[in-house]
């Protein structure tokens, strides 16, 4: 009986992957190569490479590249709804500390690389991605927002600060963007820390009897 090449004993294993597995292993793939290439530079041949399957394999479960890259875009923003929900969930019901939670949460390790950064920068930069972000992301969008205006509106209730909500909450939310967009082109990053330190520095000139540049006060001062 002849030997059985590497390349034998592993196709077997290999088709036994679910489909729900499969996807996930493309669309990791994809984000790999989005990282690299960008959003109109990507293509599944390049996929495929990255993944190490097919070609045929990748348009099997995805049928197209918008179909790809649109599940892709799709699967980010679910990660990213639930870390932000997981980070508030564990906060309590302080607003200080919830302002604290949702903003840390766009600066922790499972969410801000550079790869997804680079990600979301090429879904961001494209105009003709742009459809597809506005389709697939805006009601996830709204609810975040939502949420940032609602916390922001407790915390200048309990401090009594001259501030309007929504305004504080989308320059939180400009600055956050403006961070990770800034670490990506930055030739030398700073680090993680650095940048939401940034961004507890402008939460503390709207709060300051909650936030210092380190993070949230203890107790309001």
């Amino acid at each position: 009986m002849p030997h059985a090449s590497k390349s034998d004993a592993v196709v077997p294993l290999q088709r036994k992957i679910s489909r729900d597995v499969r996807r996930q292993q493309l669309i990791a793939a994809t984000m790999r190569v989005l990282s690299r290439k960008g959003y109109s530079q990507t293509t599944l041949s390049d996929v495929a490479a990255e993944a190490g399957v097919s070609h045929g394999l990748v348009n099997f479960h995805f049928e197209s590249k918008e179909k790809l890259l649109s599940e892709t875009l799709l699967h980010m923003a679910d990660e990213y709804r639930e870390n932000w929900r997981s980070a508030l969930a564990a906060a309590g019901e302080r607003p200080a500390d919830r302002l604290a939670a949702i903003l840390a949460a766009d600066f922790n390790d499972a969410i801000c690389t550079q790869e997804r950064i680079a990600c979301w920068c090429s879904y961001w930069g494209e105009v003709q991605s742009r459809p597809i972000y506005q389709q697939e992301c805006s009601s996830n969008d709204d609810i975040y927002i939502s949420e940032l205006e609602g916390i922001c509106a407790s915390l200048i209730a309990e401090g009594g600060y001259a501030l309007d909500a929504a305004r504080t909450a989308r320059a939180l939310r400009f600055t956050s963007e403006g961070l990770w967009n800034d670490m990506l082109s930055m030739k030398v990053p700073y680090t993680r820390d650095e940048a939401l330190k940034t961004l507890f520095a402008l939460a503390a000139v709207f709060f300051p009897r909650h936030f210092t540049p380190e993070g949230p006060l203890t107790t309001s001062a």
